[in-house]
Protein backbone atom coordinates (compact mmCIF):
# COMPACT_ATOMS: atom_id res chain seq x y z
CA UNK A 1 0.00 0.00 0.00
CA UNK A 2 2.77 2.44 0.92
CA UNK A 3 4.40 1.82 -2.47
CA UNK A 4 1.17 2.77 -4.20
CA UNK A 5 0.85 5.91 -2.07
CA UNK A 6 4.46 6.76 -2.95
CA UNK A 7 3.56 6.43 -6.61
CA UNK A 8 0.55 8.73 -6.22
CA UNK A 9 2.73 11.31 -4.45
CA UNK A 10 5.46 11.41 -7.11
CA UNK A 11 4.06 14.56 -8.75
CA UNK A 12 3.66 16.61 -5.54
CA UNK A 13 7.08 15.46 -4.27
CA UNK A 14 8.78 16.32 -7.55
CA UNK A 15 7.24 19.78 -7.45
CA UNK A 16 8.75 20.49 -4.03
CA UNK A 17 12.25 19.95 -5.39
CA UNK A 18 11.53 21.71 -8.66
CA UNK A 19 10.10 24.80 -6.99
CA UNK A 20 13.02 24.98 -4.61
CA UNK A 21 15.53 24.93 -7.47
CA UNK A 22 13.68 27.19 -9.89
CA UNK A 23 12.54 29.71 -7.27
CA UNK A 24 16.10 29.85 -5.86
CA UNK A 25 17.45 30.74 -9.28
CA UNK A 26 14.83 33.45 -9.69
CA UNK A 27 15.44 34.85 -6.21
CA UNK A 28 19.17 34.92 -6.98
CA UNK A 29 18.36 36.88 -10.15
CA UNK A 30 16.21 39.30 -8.06
CA UNK A 31 13.04 38.06 -9.76
CA UNK A 32 10.82 37.55 -6.70
CA UNK A 33 7.58 37.79 -8.66
CA UNK A 34 8.77 35.05 -11.01
CA UNK A 35 9.72 32.90 -8.00
CA UNK A 36 6.21 33.36 -6.60
CA UNK A 37 4.68 32.63 -9.99
CA UNK A 38 6.66 29.38 -10.09
CA UNK A 39 5.16 28.40 -6.74
CA UNK A 40 1.59 29.30 -7.77
CA UNK A 41 1.92 27.47 -11.09
CA UNK A 42 3.25 24.32 -9.42
CA UNK A 43 0.49 24.58 -6.83
CA UNK A 44 -2.13 24.72 -9.59
CA UNK A 45 -0.60 21.68 -11.31
CA UNK A 46 -0.41 19.62 -8.12
CA UNK A 47 -3.92 20.62 -7.04
CA UNK A 48 -5.37 19.65 -10.41
CA UNK A 49 -3.43 16.38 -10.33
CA UNK A 50 -4.53 15.70 -6.73
CA UNK A 51 -8.19 16.30 -7.58
CA UNK A 52 -8.02 13.90 -10.52
CA UNK A 53 -6.21 11.15 -8.59
CA UNK A 54 -8.43 11.56 -5.51
CA UNK A 55 -11.60 11.44 -7.58
CA UNK A 56 -10.52 8.37 -9.55
CA UNK A 57 -9.51 6.52 -6.39
CA UNK A 58 -12.94 7.13 -4.85
CA UNK A 59 -14.24 4.64 -7.42
CA UNK A 60 -11.40 2.09 -7.65
CA UNK A 61 -9.49 1.97 -4.33
CA UNK A 62 -9.92 -1.79 -4.06
CA UNK A 63 -8.24 -2.27 -7.43
CA UNK A 64 -5.24 -0.29 -6.22
CA UNK A 65 -4.92 -2.40 -3.06
CA UNK A 66 -5.47 -5.63 -5.02
CA UNK A 67 -2.16 -4.97 -6.83
CA UNK A 68 -0.38 -5.92 -3.60
CA UNK A 69 -2.55 -8.64 -2.05
CA UNK A 70 -5.31 -11.14 -2.73
CA UNK A 71 -6.58 -11.09 0.87
CA UNK A 72 -10.22 -9.90 0.65
CA UNK A 73 -10.21 -8.44 4.17
CA UNK A 74 -7.01 -6.46 3.53
CA UNK A 75 -8.38 -5.26 0.19
CA UNK A 76 -11.62 -4.05 1.81
CA UNK A 77 -9.93 -2.24 4.69
CA UNK A 78 -7.08 -0.94 2.52
CA UNK A 79 -9.61 0.43 0.05
CA UNK A 80 -11.42 2.25 2.86
CA UNK A 81 -8.17 3.76 4.12
CA UNK A 82 -7.04 4.76 0.63
CA UNK A 83 -10.40 6.37 -0.13
CA UNK A 84 -9.85 8.75 2.82
CA UNK A 85 -6.08 9.12 2.62
CA UNK A 86 -5.87 9.96 -1.07
CA UNK A 87 -7.34 13.45 -0.46
CA UNK A 88 -3.99 14.19 1.17
CA UNK A 89 -2.57 14.31 -2.35
CA UNK A 90 -4.34 17.64 -2.93
CA UNK A 91 -3.28 19.26 0.34
CA UNK A 92 0.24 17.82 0.22
CA UNK A 93 0.71 19.28 -3.26
CA UNK A 94 -0.14 22.69 -1.88
CA UNK A 95 2.05 22.58 1.22
CA UNK A 96 4.89 20.91 -0.73
CA UNK A 97 4.75 23.86 -3.14
CA UNK A 98 4.94 26.32 -0.25
CA UNK A 99 7.78 24.30 1.31
CA UNK A 100 9.79 24.44 -1.91
CA UNK A 101 9.31 28.19 -2.02
CA UNK A 102 10.22 28.62 1.66
CA UNK A 103 13.42 26.62 1.12
CA UNK A 104 14.27 28.81 -1.87
CA UNK A 105 13.82 31.87 0.35
CA UNK A 106 16.20 30.43 2.95
CA UNK A 107 13.35 29.66 5.36
CA UNK A 108 13.46 25.88 5.39
CA UNK A 109 12.67 25.91 9.10
CA UNK A 110 9.09 26.79 8.17
CA UNK A 111 8.77 23.49 6.33
CA UNK A 112 9.93 21.61 9.39
CA UNK A 113 7.67 23.64 11.67
CA UNK A 114 4.40 23.16 9.79
CA UNK A 115 5.08 19.45 9.34
CA UNK A 116 5.90 18.84 12.99
CA UNK A 117 2.85 20.82 14.14
CA UNK A 118 0.59 18.85 11.78
CA UNK A 119 2.05 15.53 12.96
CA UNK A 120 1.88 16.34 16.67
CA UNK A 121 -1.49 18.06 16.78
CA UNK A 122 -3.54 16.46 14.01
CA UNK A 123 -2.09 13.39 12.31
CA UNK A 124 -1.09 11.30 15.34
CA UNK A 125 -3.95 12.25 17.64
CA UNK A 126 -6.42 12.17 14.73
CA UNK A 127 -5.41 8.68 13.68
CA UNK A 128 -5.51 7.50 17.29
CA UNK A 129 -8.96 9.01 17.92
CA UNK A 130 -10.45 7.68 14.69
CA UNK A 131 -9.10 4.21 15.46
CA UNK A 132 -10.96 4.33 18.78
CA UNK A 133 -14.14 6.03 17.55
CA UNK A 134 -14.47 4.01 14.32
CA UNK A 135 -12.95 0.58 15.01
CA UNK A 136 -14.67 -1.14 12.07
CA UNK A 137 -13.47 1.14 9.26
CA UNK A 138 -10.20 2.76 8.24
CA UNK A 139 -11.79 5.54 6.15
CA UNK A 140 -11.77 8.14 9.00
CA UNK A 141 -8.15 7.26 9.75
CA UNK A 142 -7.25 8.14 6.16
CA UNK A 143 -9.14 11.42 6.48
CA UNK A 144 -7.25 12.25 9.70
CA UNK A 145 -4.00 12.10 7.77
CA UNK A 146 -5.35 14.39 5.06
CA UNK A 147 -6.56 16.78 7.76
CA UNK A 148 -2.99 17.06 9.02
CA UNK A 149 -1.94 18.29 5.59
CA UNK A 150 -4.84 20.73 5.58
CA UNK A 151 -3.42 22.23 8.79
CA UNK A 152 -0.03 22.48 7.07
CA UNK A 153 -1.67 24.37 4.20
CA UNK A 154 -3.25 26.84 6.64
CA UNK A 155 0.07 27.41 8.41
CA UNK A 156 1.83 27.86 5.06
CA UNK A 157 -0.71 30.43 3.86
CA UNK A 158 -0.20 32.42 7.05
CA UNK A 159 3.60 32.14 6.83
CA UNK A 160 3.57 33.18 3.17
CA UNK A 161 1.40 36.21 3.99
CA UNK A 162 3.78 37.25 6.78
CA UNK A 163 6.87 36.77 4.59
CA UNK A 164 5.28 38.68 1.73
CA UNK A 165 4.22 41.52 4.01
CA UNK A 166 7.70 41.80 5.55
CA UNK A 167 9.32 41.74 2.10
CA UNK A 168 6.94 44.53 0.99
CA UNK A 169 8.12 46.72 3.88
CA UNK A 170 11.77 46.32 2.84
CA UNK A 171 11.18 47.59 -0.70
Amino acid sequence: MEKFIGLVFIVPSAMLSSISAIASQNIGAHQMERAKKTMWTAMAITTFYGIIVSTILQFVPDMAVRIFTNDAHVIALGGEYLRGYVWDCIFAGIHFSFSGYFCACGKSGLSFLHNIIAIMFVRVPGVYLTSKLFPTTLFPMGLATATGSLLSVIICVIAFAVITKKAGRKD
